[in-house]
C-alpha cells in the first residue's frame, strides 16, 4: 500500500470512529445537515463545454483553497496532463466548435491528478474498488466524508438529476456534492450542467438512483497537502 493510500484509510477510519458521535454508524440519521451548502455555492460555475468533470474539479479547488481556477484554466491543465486510464490527456476539448457536447469528456479517475496539481490530496473510489483503495462509497459514508469537512465530486446520471427524457442507467456527469440533509430529505449539489446549478436541491431518493448508475463513484478532496 502507498503512503498516499495508508493516509487516506486514516482518514477514514477516523471519521468511521467519529461517525457514532454523529448518529451515522448505523445509517444516516434523522434532522442532521452534513456539509455548508452555502458556502460552497459561491463556488459554482456554470460549463460552457463537454467539462462536468474539471468544472466540478474547480470548483473544489475553491472550496479548499480560496482560488478557484477559471474553465480556460481547468481545460489547459486537462488538455496537457496525460491520463493515467487512457491514451492522451485528460481531457480534450469539443472537436466541433459550434457543438460543446463533442469533446471526450474526463475519466473521473483522473480528477485526482487534477487535484494533486493545486496541492489536494484525494481519493477516487466507487463498488468495484472501495475494497481496495481503503474507502467505503455509499451515503452513509458520503455523510461521514461531509460531516468531516472533506469535499465530495460524484458521477450520476444527469437525466435523472435533471428529471428530463434520456438513458437513466448509466453515469454520465460529475458534479459536486456540498451537503446532505436528512431532516428534509435532500441532497445539495453545486451542478455546473444548469443555470440554476448552484445549491441544486434534489430529494435523497433521486440522488440515490441517480449515482447508482454510476457505481456510487466519487472523488473525496480530503486536505490540502
Amino acid at each position: 500500500m502507498t503512503k498516499f493510500r495508508k493516509m487516506v484509510r486514516a482518514a477514514v477510519i477516523a471519521a468511521l470512529i467519529g461517525a457514532a458521535a454523529l448518529g451515522l454508524s448505523g445509517g444516516i440519521a434523522a434532522a442532521t445537515v452534513y456539509g455548508d451548502p452555502v458556502d460552497a455555492a459561491q463556488y459554482w460555475v456554470q460549463q460552457n463545454l463537454d467539462d462536468c468533470s474539471l468544472m466540478a474539479t474547480a470548483d473544489v479547488v475553491g472550496q479548499l483553497t480560496g482560488r478557484q481556477p477559471s474553465e480556460p484554466e481547468i481545460v489547459h491543465l486537462a488538455g496537457v496532463t496525460p491520463s493515467a486510464h487512457h491514451d492522451g490527456p485528460v481531457y480534450l476539448p469539443p472537436s466541433d466548435p459550434d457543438d460543446p457536447d463533442s469533446g471526450r469528456g474526463t475519466d473521473s479517475r483522473d480528477l485526482p491528478i487534477l487535484l494533486a496539481h493545486y496541492g489536494i490530496h484525494s481519493v477516487y473510489t466507487d463498488d468495484d474498488v472501495a475494497d481496495e483503495v481503503g474507502v467505503p462509497t455509499g451515503l452513509t459514508s458520503l455523510a461521514i466524508a461531509l460531516a468531516a469537512g472533506h469535499k465530495v465530486i460524484a458521477g450520476v446520471n444527469a437525466e435523472t438529476i435533471w428529471d428530463i427524457d434520456g438513458d437513466r442507467s448509466i453515469g454520465n456527469h460529475d458534479l459536486v456534492v456540498t451537503a446532505i440533509d436528512t431532516d428534509a430529505g435532500v441532497v445539495h449539489l453545486n451542478d455546473s450542467g444548469t443555470d440554476d446549478g448552484a445549491d441544486e436541491q434534489v430529494s435523497i431518493a433521486t440522488f440515490e438512483r441517480a449515482w447508482q448508475a454510476s457505481d456510487h463513484d466519487m472523488v473525496v478532496a480530503l486536505v490540502a497537502a
